[in-house]
């Protein structure tokens, strides 16, 4: 079982990979990437309406603390963090794409656009990608782990089915690799194949882009 876990992120990986090599072939990188920033987009703004639910439940949870009603507040206080989470994870992939995360580029600010395009390049194969891996290869069987033990919260009040909110922060990183996967298309087509910075619209850096 160990073994067959660890496989399939790679599995996921691979599939997804393939998809997109087919598709660069037949559209282009810049067509595939508006494809993934598209569905990216989607769920971002979908997962952001839990945030009128967050409201209601802090509102909720504040008005009967202050009421103090005899009313197990465990259960509040858990889904604040609950919505909290499905709201992160399903942005972390479409800010990368849109350049909303944060930044520390004070080394970088005034090279050129094509420098920042080189680095983003090299940060995403020596780094964000090998971290992602990493991620999803130790994610899944801690997913998994959950769902099979039925895994609730530690208080008896608390919320059950722990493993949901933990396989949505899952999804959230692979929505952080199609997000890098999508960027990585952007610089790939400017970088070898000749687009233009305004063509590929790649939104990395603070400065004005310079070709």
């Amino acid at each position: 079982m160990p073994a067959l876990s660890m496989s399939v992120p790679w599995m996921i990986v691979s599939g997804l990979s393939l998809l997109c090599l087919l598709s660069c072939l037949t559209v282009g990188p810049i067509r595939s990437s508006d494809g993934i920033k598209w569905i990216l987009e989607k769920i971002a703004y979908t997962t952001g309406w839990c945030l009128m639910i967050l409201m209601c439940v802090t509102c909720m949870d504040i008005v009967f603390r202050k009421l103090q009603l005899p009313i197990a507040l465990t259960q509040f206080q858990e889904a604040e963090w609950h919505l909290h989470t499905i709201i992160f994870s399903g942005w972390m992939g479409y800010n990368y794409t849109v350049n909303a995360h944060p930044r520390v580029d004070s080394y970088t600010e005034t090279l050129g656009f094509r420098a920042k395009a080189w680095i983003e390049f090299l940060g995403i194969l020596c780094l964000a990608l090998p971290f992602i891996m990493v991620m999803l290869e130790h994610g899944w069987p801690w997913v998994q782990q959950s769902f099979l033990q039925n895994e609730s919260s530690e208080n008896v009040t608390g919320l059950p089915y722990r493993w949901a909110i933990k396989g949505a922060f899952f999804i959230g990183i692979w929505l952080v690799f199609l997000g890098i996967l999508s960027v990585f298309l952007r610089l790939i087509a400017f970088l070898f194949l000749g687009r233009s910075a305004e063509d590929a619209d790649i939104q990395i850096g603070h400065s004005e882009m310079e070709a």
